[in-house]
């Protein structure tokens, strides 16, 4: 089953490594990494370009600001996976976030939405 992980990014530079790295450090592999940069005018929409060029799982966009929703829903159209979810850019997942929401997915077959947690960063609003 291959999950599509949708990555809205604006202006988030100092965050995104740690949320890139902790998408890429998931126990389970079979997912693809879309990164959308929403019109950032920081340095994020280079680092998320420096992602995709050393990662086939990551697939980089760039389109003008719209929006969050705008955002996810660019992604969305340009998913490829079974299910999709997502991790806003200045979010990290713990490493066996994924492996446990596609076997339960895989378990439960009524499932239209499954919600989970995600670290929260000191010092965030």
């Amino acid at each position: 089953m291959l999950v599509s992980v949708i990555t809205p990014v604006y202006n988030t530079a100092q965050y995104l490594d740690e949320c890139i790295g902790s998408i890429l450090s998931q126990s389970m592999t079979d997912f693809e990494l879309l990164l959308i940069d929403d019109g950032s005018t920081d340095e994020s929409a280079l680092i998320a370009d420096e992602y995709a060029a050393k990662h086939a799982c990551i697939r980089c966009f760039h389109k003008p600001n719209g929006g969050l929703s705008d955002a996810r829903n660019f992604g969305i159209e340009r998913a490829e996976g079974d299910y999709i979810t997502f991790v806003d850019s200045d979010d990290e997942l713990a490493p066996d976030t994924l492996l446990p929401l596609m076997q339960t997915l895989s378990e439960q077959t009524d499932i239209d939405i499954l919600e989970y947690p995600v670290t929260e960063r000191k010092g965030r609003p």
